[in-house]
């Protein structure tokens, strides 16, 4: 008799280090690593608030697992007009204080841009993301992947410095069972 089982594919600690062409650690950058494993894998994170606060947003990038859900709460003393005219997400949250009843639900892969209608100076970026691995460097421009699968991946990366409508870069990830680093080099953040 013969019996199929399923074993568990190995994780493996993967360390990126993000410079600019000058091989100076880039800080703030979007890193994370796709497949249709990890797509499989995805789930909606849950409490996730982007603030108005001193007239900024806070924080400016965020991160989320598409199909996750966005509170807006106003915590200045003047209202805001919160939009996104972005291919990823648009909406609008017209004039109000408080937290709006209802949260914004990113449901697709991209990059959003958020402004507020009153405050120009504000803006704030969303990335939403087909993956649960995914991580900001940090000054010394490295993001830790502690457990992440073995497998083929693309490995992308971003920064809100970018030219407005860029895409992330891409670069294929080949993961075995044993520690990796990765090398991105991201031309153009300001």
């Amino acid at each position: 008799m013969l019996v199929a089982c399923t074993l568990p594919l190995a994780a493996a600690p993967l360390e990126v280090r993000v410079t600019d062409p000058a091989g100076k650690p880039l800080a703030g950058v979007v890193v994370f690593a796709e497949s249709p494993e990890a797509k499989a894998a995805l789930k909606p994170a849950a409490g996730i608030e982007i603030a108005q606060t001193g007239k900024q947003f806070v924080p400016p990038v965020t991160v989320i697992p598409t199909g996750t859900a966005v509170s807006f709460p106003n915590r200045d003393t003047v209202r805001h007009h919160v939009y996104s005219f972005s291919p990823a997400k648009k909406f609008e949250i017209k004039l109000y204080v408080g937290t709006p009843a209802n949260p914004v639900v990113f449901d697709q892969p991209g990059i959003a841009v958020l402004g507020c209608n009153i405050h120009d100076h504000m803006v704030a970026w969303v990335v939403i993301v087909d993956t649960p691995y995914f991580a900001q460097t940090g000054a010394d421009g490295k993001v830790n992947f502690p457990n992440l699968p073995a497998g083929g991946y693309r490995l992308r990366a971003w920064h809100a410095g970018l030219p407005v409508g860029a895409t992330p870069t891409d670069q294929a990830l080949q993961m075995g069972a044993g520690a990796q680093q990765a090398v991105v080099t991201l031309a153009g953040p300001k």
